[in-house]
């Protein structure tokens, strides 16, 4: 098992965030309630939701379809504001996460126990630090790269700054920041976290009894689709995670609408026949675990 260390400088960033994040339900319920304030900070929400699922999850980390150089800018700007670690940073994780899960080398893997999973492996790092993929794919876009250099600045501007300058407009920027920047920020990290955890703790595995993804509508409806994480896990390369009708999947919806309307390209599906071979094959393994009855 890796050797950890206590990152000192997330801790404190986490803990002052989520305090600022409490503060904030005060402030919007008491000191300033704000109709226009609170609007934002869903818009806010929503636009930084899809920066994650489908920026750097959907198209920077698994390049599921292809899009424009502005539609890549506003996902990386919006990714940006859900502080969650650049681009580049995010897919290396997340990349060796697929590659290694449920191994000490799974950033955050499961088996280490759900609050693990969840947010504990943000509290470490590393002893010996561990080097990024290489990604050539991702460093070849001079988009993501210029976000890399500059995050820190692209995530105060996005999360700080432009909240609060829209605020400004009805006269509440301190509310907007606190609303639309922090407390939006705080639940758009468990959403996101709860992929981690939850879609790796409770759930159906129809596709894959190899890891410990599962499909899980909860948490489908808290990160615009991520949910149907055991499919995602066995088909990585499709640009959709819910693949019913049913399926509450805005992410994949997105992508498909904006295929039709020309920003978006070459989106990757997963073959009927290989889905429904993965579903015959985990039924099949699960008939061999059923004690056979005594006759």
């Amino acid at each position: 098992m890796r050797e950890k260390e206590l990152d000192k400088v997330n801790v404190i960033f986490m803990l002052v965030t989520h305090l600022v994040a409490a503060y904030a339900i005060y402030y919007a319920a008491v000191v300033h309630p704000s109709w226009e304030t609170l609007v934002l900070g869903l818009v806010w929400f929503a636009l930084c939701g899809l920066g994650i699922t489908a920026g750097y999850h959907r198209l920077f980390s698994h390049p599921t379809y292809k899009t424009n150089a502005f539609i890549r800018a506003f996902l990386l700007f919006f990714g940006a504001a859900s502080v969650q670690n650049s681009a580049l940073k995010w897919s290396s994780d997340h990349r060796r996460h697929h590659a290694q899960v449920d191994t000490d080398e799974d950033p955050y893997n499961i088996k280490r126990g759900f609050w693990w999973a969840h947010i504990g492996w943000i509290f470490f790092r590393d002893v010996d630090k561990r080097e990024m993929l290489p990604m050539k794919d991702l460093r070849a876009d001079p988009l993501v790269v210029f976000q890399e250099r500059y995050y820190i600045l692209i995530a105060t501007v996005a999360t700080v700054v432009v909240p609060g300058a829209i605020g400004a407009l009805w006269g509440d920027a301190l509310g907007a920041i606190l609303v639309a920047g922090f407390l939006r920020l705080v639940i758009e990290w468990h959403a996101t976290f709860a992929i981690n955890s939850v879609a790796h703790y409770i759930g159906s595995q129809p596709y894959s009894l190899g890891n410990t993804a599962r499909d899980s509508w909860l948490t489908a409806w808290i990160t615009f689709g991520e949910g149907y994480h055991n499919f995602h896990h066995k088909f990585q390369q499709d640009y959709r995670n819910g693949i019913r009708w049913y399926h509450l999947d805005p992410t994949k919806w997105l992508v498909w609408a904006g295929s039709k309307m020309g920003l978006t390209r070459d989106l990757k599906r997963t073959p009927d026949a290989a889905i429904q071979r993965a579903l015959r094959e985990v039924i099949e393994s699960n008939s061999k675990r059923v004690p056979s009855k005594a006759s």
